[in-house]
């Protein structure tokens, strides 16, 4: 296995896993006190977990985290808010779909991400290619049913 692809690889996931952890959180405050608040901050708490698994995997495999790279997801993500959304300020229905459209493009990353390693053969103590993946399709299938009823409700 080529550990400095992989290095790159990874980081770039992990990268990705701050701004999916960012967003879930962000859908979640916008959304409390309703059906979407509470998968929000379900999921949030999931992708959380996905992520430590994800730096406990770079750690195993001694693959260094990229700071910088980090920070600038961040930084990505906060920039991301600024999307026209139909109201000159504040949260709207379109808000809504199009954070969880990203949302299900960050998830559908991991799921390969998780598919990708699985397909490498190599065997790593405490990750379950084939349970990471499950729960992946599982986030997957939720926020689509999340966003296609955010969709109707916005644009009916």
């Amino acid at each position: 296995m080529d550990r400095k692809l992989l290095g790159i690889y990874l980081n770039d996931h992990l990268a990705g896993s701050v701004v999916g952890t960012r967003l879930a959180r962000r859908i979640a405050k916008h959304n409390e006190g309703n059906h979407y608040g509470s998968e929000a901050t379900s999921l949030a708490k999931e992708i959380e977990q996905d992520k430590a698994t994800l730096e406990e995997l770079m750690d195993r495999l001694d693959v260094r985290k990229k700071r910088v790279r980090l920070a600038v997801a961040a930084v990505t993500e906060t920039a991301g808010r600024l999307k026209p959304n139909g109201r000159l300020v504040g949260y709207s229905p379109l808000s809504r779909v199009i954070e969880l459209e990203a949302l299900t493009i960050g998830i559908t990353g991991k799921l390969e991400l998780w598919q990708s390693l699985k397909a490498t053969g190599e065997r790593i103590d405490g990750v379950d290619p084939d349970q990471l993946i499950e729960r992946a399709e599982d986030q997957r299938s939720r926020v689509r049913d999340l966003r296609l009823q955010a969709s109707r409700e916005a644009f009916s």
